[in-house]
């Protein structure tokens, strides 16, 4: 009896040093994207505790994507749960961002992971499924509970092309919205309380026509997931970063009021080099967290610096991440510090 007692303290203990969390769910989340932080580290790019040093400066919140199966190993599923095991150590909240693709998924890309290429649609729910299960039962079984899970990652045209790809006037909706509520039911099957959102791009931009869309054909979500780039004039129209921030302010506000759901901006980004950036997001932080039922705000990748480029930018010809938000001496740099010293 003795020795069961020990067994069981000893396991309550594991336990709960991976559900301690230093902001209660629920609250103003300041979060960040970071996971690209294991290669960094095996890249020998940061020698002091990354999560400890932005815990330490008011960070709450972690994100962390998953894909399916990476050539480089990075952001698989088990990249992610050592990450999470380390932010649920250090008291950190954690979001899931589950792409459904073997790369990266956004607006312009939503491939069909190289596994799943020959399946039909009811095979393909299957997967999504499987998949999502897979990813969270890892979690439930190290003793992590994460609180939010993304189904799919800034998917305004749907995902898994072509199968699930959807536009304004017409598209697959049957199966994106399929593959949504599949994934929903997965994510509430392994964490019944886990809040799940569904994520789409250009927080500044209305799009009423896609959330009609998806309720139509039976998509769920608990809440919304806006990026917001404010920036990135050559993506918006040529639009002043104080337009951006504007339009996302007026866009959450509605969308929380049709849709009655909170919205979490899941992707924020400053240009690191631009002695404007500062001013953008404290302008942007201050508008956010005067809105009821934002949720927070996750900066993507704050960690990059020093122009260090993950490997799988390489083969492609792609220059490195030039919105992180770290000095040049590997310490969070003014941008981040106004995030996670910011007050709610």
């Amino acid at each position: 009896m003795k020795n069961k007692l020990f067994l069981f303290l000893a396991c309550c203990l594991l336990c709960s040093c991976y559900h301690r969390t230093d902001a209660p769910r629920g609250s103003w989340a300041k979060g960040a994207d970071i996971s690209w932080l294991s290669e960094m580290e095996h890249d020998s790019v940061f020698h002091d505790d990354c999560i400890a040093t932005m815990r330490a400066m008011g960070m709450n919140a972690v994100r962390l994507r998953v894909w399916v199966n990476h050539t480089t190993g990075w952001s698989n599923k088990p990249d992610m749960l050592s990450l999470a095991k380390r932010a649920a150590e250090q008291g950190q909240r954690i979001m899931i961002d589950i792409h459904y693709s073997d790369f990266f998924a956004d607006p312009s890309h939503q491939s069909i992971p190289a596994a799943w290429q020959k399946y039909d649609y009811p095979t393909m729910l299957e997967a999504v499924r499987e998949h999502t299960l897979d990813v969270l039962y890892t979690l439930k079984e190290a003793g992590i509970k994460p609180e939010w899970v993304q189904i799919g990652n800034e998917t305004p045209n749907g995902m898994l092309w072509p199968m699930g790809k959807v536009n304004k006037e017409e598209g697959e909706w049957e199966h994106y919205a399929g593959f949504t509520a599949m994934g929903y039911e997965a994510a509430k099957e392994a964490f019944p309380d886990i809040t799940v959102i569904v994520h789409v791009d250009n927080a500044y931009e209305q799009r009423d026509w896609f959330w009609t869309q998806m309720a139509a054909h039976g998509g769920k979500w608990d809440m919304i997931g806006l990026s917001h780039y404010p920036m990135m004039s050559a993506w918006n129209g040529g639009k002043t970063w104080q337009e951006m921030n504007e339009l996302a302010e007026t866009n959450i506000r509605r969308l929380i009021s049709q849709w009655h759901c909170p919205v979490m901006i899941a992707e924020i980004g400053m240009f690191a080099n631009d002695t404007t950036s500062a001013t953008v997001m404290a302008d942007f932080v201050q508008r956010a967290q005067a809105i009821d039922s934002c949720a927070g705000i996750f900066y993507w990748e704050p960690e990059v610096f020093g122009g260090w480029r993950p490997a799988e930018y390489i083969p492609l010809g792609w220059g490195s991440y030039d919105m992180g938000a770290f000095t040049p001496e590997g310490q969070p740099s003014e941008v981040m510090k106004i995030l996670l010293e910011s007050h709610q």
